[in-house]
């Protein structure tokens, strides 16, 4: 088991653990349980669904907010914020907090990878082609594996980032 950073009502946790490079690996439990780590799949598809109730442009904007404020450290008035975002969500607050807090602890995550260029950016330029480019979710969460850094810092760079 790894360090629980977070518990919400539904009984879904999230904490770091070991992965196959270091502790920084996010792993969710399930209300019955179930541990696993979530893939960039399905949770993009969920922002995606969630992105035609709500507006991908909405979405976006909120997860800029906390984005911002993501560094190397575990920051719980991060989760304090990204509560008070979902709160907007009226019967998907659950379901969007959830889906926050793993986007944070990813990037988290990838701010504390050794040796790493890009850092958060990565997950932004993944949440930008999903949300605000409108691509398809696998394009969205796989067209950058295999790229070398600074291919990726290029397209970062070209969407402002």
């Amino acid at each position: 088991m790894g360090e629980k950073v977070r518990n919400f009502r539904n009984g879904v946790a999230l904490e770091f653990g070991q992965g196959k490079f270091d502790r920084w690996c996010v792993y969710i439990t399930d209300e019955e349980g179930k541990r696993s780590a979530p893939k960039d799949m399905d949770y993009f598809g969920d922002l995606k669904e969630l992105s035609h109730k709500y507006g991908a442009e909405k979405i976006y904007k909120d997860f800029i907010s906390f984005y911002d404020k993501t560094g190397k450290e575990l920051d719980t008035e991060v989760f304090e914020l990204i509560s008070n975002l979902a709160s907007c969500y009226g019967e998907d607050s659950i379901d969007i907090e959830i889906l926050f807090s793993i986007l944070y602890m990813g990037m988290l995550a990838e701010e504390n990878k050794k040796k790493t260029v890009l850092g958060k950016r990565i997950k932004r330029l993944g949440v930008y082609t999903l949300l605000i480019e409108d691509e398809s979710v696998e394009s969205s969460a796989n067209f950058m594996r295999g790229m070398k850094c600074g291919v990726l810092d290029k397209l970062c760079e070209e969407r402002g980032f």
